[in-house]
């Protein structure tokens, strides 16, 4: 007789969750998504302001692996990317330059979210739930959400959130599995907007479509706080809004200044981006300002002391873990975690779940 298809839960609705759960999706095998936030996403996420959206994760991608370009033309050919951007700037010491390096760039649009709006697509995602425990009971998983309510019973679980919010539900279950995710750094980082009812003024030697800046990392000194800016309103599918900026901070800023309060983040990194203009330059006064705080943003692969490919884990238990911290820092590599994780948990058999080992 037929077994039934073996169910899995997903905690992390992020690129490496819906990518998880989609590779399973594709063979008929039955996938649950839990996510703290309101909508899918992680930190491919914008933010309504009342006359634009603003992204304040990821900014832009690019591709390298031939499955993700597979993946990135289906959404190119549904209208959920467009290449993005076509007019880089970089600021160094010497001033504004143009910055021209042959790669292709991809971003989500109408807005970033579009790209984990299409990946949630036909899965059970719940939403606004944090899982905070794990219980094991006759060789299933259980999971315990911060109402203490129930989830389950589930044969395996992904756990495809940031390495130190994986330890936490791991150290009770599989040690081995928690002390791999203590090994990986996960950094934070200020992600800052400013909106303006005034266009932004022209730039000398600038052209006046300029997209984004990168300020150059390596001869800025460790004090400045500002690493990269973005216009919203020069993004596919954004026209018709009002100006607006993104501001990213530098991580090494932002661990800094992580008691600092949002509003005084934001204007700190406006202040960067205004120092940073060519001299005689002067931006209107902000008619909006905020910013959020990406706890663990990312990941410094280098701490985890494993080889680059091994980009995901997994135990004879049922339990697994993908996610950019096994990987790289790039979407893409978030994405690839869980595509290929998700591949490995639909080729298992029922009978050959408890035959799981580390790699």
């Amino acid at each position: 007789m037929p077994q039934p298809p073996t169910s899995t839960a997903i905690i992390g609705a992020g690129i490496a969750g819906l990518a998880c759960g989609q590779a399973l999706r594709a063979t008929g095998r039955p996938a649950h998504l839990f996510d703290k936030g309101r909508a899918p996403g992680g930190r491919m996420s914008s933010r309504r302001l009342p006359d634009a959206v603003v992204d304040l994760g990821a900014q832009f991608f690019s591709v390298r692996d031939p499955a993700f370009r597979h993946q990135v033309g289906a959404w190119q050919d549904a209208g959920h990317v467009a290449t993005w951007p076509d007019a880089l700037w970089q600021v160094t010491e010497t001033g504004w330059q143009r910055h021209r390096d042959g790669v292709e760039r991809f971003i989500g649009t109408p807005r970033m979210s579009a790209v984990t709006r299409q990946l949630a697509e036909g899965l059970d995602v719940v939403t606004g739930t944090r899982i905070e425990r794990l219980e094991a009971q006759d060789d299933q998983w259980w999971l315990l959400d911060q109402h203490q309510l129930r989830h389950g019973p589930f044969a395996r679980v992904v756990i495809a959130i940031p390495t130190p919010q994986a330890a936490a539900l791991l150290v009770e279950h599989e040690p081995s599995l928690a002390e791999a995710c203590e090994a990986v750094t996960q950094r934070p980082c200020w992600a800052g907007w400013a909106r303006f009812d005034a266009p932004l003024p022209s730039l000398p030697g600038v052209d006046d479509d300029w997209q984004a800046v990168r300020l150059d990392h390596d001869r800025m000194p460790a004090v400045e706080a500002l690493r990269f800016a973005s216009r919203n309103d020069h993004k596919p599918g954004r026209h018709d809004q009002g100006e607006s900026l993104s501001l990213l901070a530098r991580l090494e800023w932002s661990e800094a200044h992580l008691a600092l309060d949002a509003e005084a983040v934001a204007r700190q990194l406006l202040e960067a981006f205004r120092e940073r203009l060519p001299r005689g330059v002067t931006l209107p006064e902000p008619s909006d300002l905020g910013a959020h705080l990406w706890r663990y943003a990312q990941p410094d692969i280098c701490a985890a002391g494993e080889p680059i490919n091994l980009d995901y884990r997994r135990s004879s238990t049922g339990l697994a873990l993908c996610g950019d911290g096994w990987r790289g820092p790039r979407v893409e590599d978030a994405w690839l975690s869980g595509h290929h994780l998700g591949e490995a948990l639909a080729a298992d058999t029922p009978g050959s779940l408890r035959d799981w080992r580390l790699p």
